[in-house]
């Protein structure tokens, strides 16, 4: 009997020990933060859309770009994901990967982000090698300024053109270059199908052509920040020919 009980203090001092090392070595082990939760915040996914760090460059005070979204993020994808819901309905764009939401501009202070070169402001261009994120490469880009041709000359735009991306795609582009997405790259992405990546604010309610240098970048490849879609030369050349009268507003 005395062997017996010392049989069972032993098995149950080994036990224990077991659980105590078990519990230490899950405690120890790193958690994949990005990978458990999306770095979107929840307010700005739906079951459809998610709004991508991309384009919630175009809130911040320092946006270089054209357009800058004067609302709440989360009013943003909530409009979005109400059109969508009356209408079912993607338009294709550039690539498979690609769509287009259109929507009325609903934001007053929102204006065209592109005006029409004509003689009477063509001095007024400016011009600058740029890169849109540190881990690309500088491209030539040129642009009017509001200051300069006047905000009186830039008309509150009728349309946002959103520009959606598959979360396929978006995975792609974010293991092509790891810092993106705040670092959280791939992991960090919502289970939403579409990422809104960039809003253009417009009079026409369909795709106006891309900048040609965008076309450059999504050429080069994924690890250069594009998309990895060679040149349509037609396509191309109808970018050549609208961008060649019109250049984008800064400063609105």
């Amino acid at each position: 009997q005395k062997f017996l009980r010392l049989m069972r203090l032993c098995a149950a001092a080994s036990l224990s020990r077991t659980r105590t090392l078990l519990s230490s070595a899950t405690a120890r082990q790193p958690r994949n933060t990005a990978a458990m939760a999306s770095a979107t915040p929840s307010n700005l996914v739906t079951s459809t859309f998610f709004l991508d760090a991309f384009a919630q460059r175009q809130w911040e005070p320092e946006y270089k770009g054209t357009v800058r979204i004067t609302c709440e993020q989360s009013e943003l994808v909530s409009r979005v994901d109400e059109a969508y819901t009356a209408n079912p309905t993607l338009v294709d764009g550039y690539a498979p990967f690609c769509k287009h939401v259109f929507i009325k501009n609903f934001l007053p202070d929102v204006r065209v982000g592109a005006l029409a070169i004509t003689d009477e402001n063509r001095h007024l261009l400016r011009s600058a090698y740029e890169k849109r994120r540190p881990e690309e490469l500088a491209v030539l880009n040129r642009w009017f300024d509001v200051a300069d041709v006047g905000i009186e000359s830039v008309p509150v735009a009728e349309y946002l053109d959103i520009i959606l991306y598959s979360r396929e795609q978006l995975v792609k582009e974010y293991e092509a270059i790891p810092g993106k997405n705040e670092g959280a790259g791939a992991n960090g992405l919502p289970d939403a199908p579409w990422g809104i990546i960039s809003i253009k604010a417009q009079n026409e309610s369909y795709e106006t052509p891309m900048e040609p240098i965008t076309a450059m970048r999504n050429a080069l490849g994924r690890e250069e920040g594009g998309s990895g879609v060679p040149i349509d030369r037609a396509a191309y050349d109808a970018s050549v020919e609208y961008w060649n009268a019109h250049a984008p507003i800064r400063g609105l």
